[in-house]
Order: structure tokens, then C-alpha cells, then sequence
């Protein structure tokens, strides 16, 4: 695994919101693309990055990623993740993926990750993979299960609780798990931002968090993309989310090339300097990184403490959505 120290300027994000146009759910194939018609331009054309987001974001979180790579010339789309299920997120981002004609950078943020590991799966387009912050889940894993592999999430610190103290949870009114998560607003700052924003930008990105579903987290993962497309990695060394120490494994796992940053778990919000570039190098580099030759379900026998955010997520609110039915 190649690794690099990299210290990037902060900046604070305004929020504007970037959707892609429904019609590229059911446009041609030259829906999302420059095409001339000139088979020696396409090849030439600089790849399409694709910016997947996580739970307690939405795209607008890409925004001065979006501004540096446009400034560069490259096209970027940045789809509204919908969060409701691993498989199902997967599905609509792989048919997004379709519409787009030549290379793409296939980038994904928290949750963001675990979604492009399995919708890249069998996409010959998709020449690279980039992890920011991001779960990189070997088949049968879940999200939650990789974030309590090693300590360093805040999402809980009572083991016990039938929520993870960090959660509020919201019944849907469907079955047992169909259960929305939010980050509460007064552990916001610390769990997601690890305190490195102003109070105010900390209590505006609050108020505007998308949650994720239980079944989301909990859902194992079909495809390992990172098995078969090389892959970059961004690891902010104050995630207080999914935890620096998992995605440090996660990156080494995969043979990612591996880039540290001193930031939070949304490290969009304070260094999309850093991110950009990696997102460059990905898109440029020739010394193509290593395929993992590793990460077979022998490798994850997951310790004790697992069951912190897959149990207290999964069973703990089963009870709590059969007590408000």
C-alpha cells in the first residue's frame, strides 16, 4: 500500500445543493456525456467523476470539490444518494453509472463508499475507485459491523443502550427496522465535525442532515468493486464517525493508495483541497495502485465489540419500533 502524509488548507463550505437531472435515468447514453462522435476524442476526454455521498450529508457537501474539478474541465455529477438501502442505493447509482459514456472516477463519501463498492461491480467504465472517509466493505459485511471493528466512532458510548447514544431514531411505520437515523443536533459537531467548524455552520449542517435507514447500515454488501479496480483513499486522522483505525484497515485491505489528513469525519467541510487532488491523481496517475489480493471473509472475524453499532443499531431498535407500534 502506498502512503502519503498530506496537509491541505481548510475551508468552510457554502451550501448549495446538486442534483443530477432525472433525465439521466432514462436518457441515451450520451445523456451525461461531451460525445463528438470522434472515437479518438472520447478517448482523450478526461474521465467523468462521480461524487456519492453519505448518511447525515447531501450533495451539497461537494460543492468546493465540484468548483475545483470543473475549474480543471472535468464533467462531475453528484447524485442525491437516497439512503434507504444498501442494495437498492447500489441499484439507482449503477444505472446512473450507464448513462455515462467513457471513463469514470467513482467517488464516495462515508456510506458513499459501501454504495460505489458494490455499484461499480462489473462496470468496465469505472477505471477508479476514491474512498473519502469511506466504508470499502468485503463481501458479506455491513457498515455498521466495520465501524465497530476497532474503537474510534462516537456514534455510542453505552454499549447498553437500545439506540446508539449519538442517534435519534425515527419509526417510518413499516416493519421492525424500518427505522430512520438521525445525528442528534447536540452531538453533531463532535461526532461528524469532530468540533473543527464555527457553531453556527456546525448547527446549519444539522438541521440539514439526510438520515440513513437501519436496514441500510445493517445490510451486507453483494460485490467488492476494490477487488478488481484500483482504488485511492482518503483517511482523516479525527473521524470520530466511522474511526480512523477502520479506515485505516479498510485502506490497507483494499491496497489503496493512501493518502492521511488531519480532519474530520466530513473532511469536505475542511480540506477539499486534499480531496481534489487525490481525486486528480486517480484520475491521472499511471502507476496504477495494487489490487488487493486479500480480504476474504477469513481475514474479518469481527471482534467482540462489533456488536456495539450492529446490535445496538439493529436488534436495540427493533424493540424500540415494536414499542411505538
Amino acid at each position: 500500500m502506498k502512503h502519503i502524509r498530506h496537509c491541505a488548507a481548510r475551508r468552510t463550505l457554502t451550501l448549495a445543493v446538486l442534483l443530477p437531472a432525472l433525465a439521466l435515468m432514462t436518457a441515451g447514453p450520451s445523456a451525461a456525456s461531451e460525445s463528438g462522435g470522434d472515437t479518438t476524442q472520447q478517448q482523450d476526454a478526461k474521465p467523468t467523476v462521480v461524487l456519492v455521498h453519505g448518511y447525515w450529508a447531501d450533495s451539497s457537501g461537494w460543492t468546493q470539490v465540484i468548483e475545483n474539478l470543473q475549474a480543471e474541465g472535468y464533467r462531475v455529477i453528484a447524485p442525491a444518494n437516497p439512503l434507504r438501502s444498501l442494495s437498492g442505493d447500489a441499484d439507482y447509482l449503477a444505472t446512473l453509472l450507464k448513462t455515462i459514456e467513457g471513463p469514470i472516477v467513482l467517488v464516495g463519501h462515508s456510506y458513499g463508499g459501501a454504495v460505489i463498492t458494490n455499484a461499480a461491480a462489473g462496470n468496465p467504465n469505472v477505471e477508479s475507485l476514491v474512498y473519502i472517509a469511506g466504508f470499502a466493505p468485503d463481501k458479506g459485511e455491513s457498515a455498521f459491523e466495520l465501524a465497530a471493528r476497532y474503537p474510534g466512532s462516537r456514534i455510542t458510548d453505552d454499549p447498553t443502550a437500545p439506540v446508539p447514544t449519538a442517534l435519534n431514531a425515527v419509526p417510518l411505520g413499516g416493519g421492525p427496522a424500518d427505522v430512520d437515523l438521525y445525528l442528534k443536533p447536540e452531538k453533531f459537531s463532535d461526532v461528524f465535525l469532530s468540533d473543527r467548524l464555527e457553531a453556527n455552520r456546525a448547527a446549519a449542517l444539522a438541521a440539514a442532515q439526510r438520515p440513513g435507514t437501519v436496514a441500510s447500515g445493517n445490510e451486507p454488501t453483494a460485490a467488492t468493486a476494490w477487488k478488481d479496480i484500483p482504488s485511492w483513499f482518503l483517511v482523516p486522522t479525527d473521524d470520530r464517525t466511522i474511526g480512523t483505525a477502520n479506515l485505516r484497515f479498510m485502506a490497507e485491505r483494499a491496497g489503496s493508495t493512501t493518502v492521511e489528513v488531519d480532519g474530520p469525519h466530513a473532511v469536505m467541510e475542511t480540506a477539499p483541497d486534499a480531496i481534489t487532488d487525490l481525486i486528480l491523481q486517480a484520475a491521472h496517475d499511471s502507476s496504477r495502485p495494487a489490487l488487493a489480493h486479500t480480504g476474504t471473509a477469513e481475514q474479518l472475524t469481527v471482534l467482540g465489540g462489533a456488536a456495539v453499532l450492529a446490535l445496538a443499531t439493529g436488534t436495540g431498535l427493533v424493540v424500540l419500533a415494536r414499542r411505538r407500534t
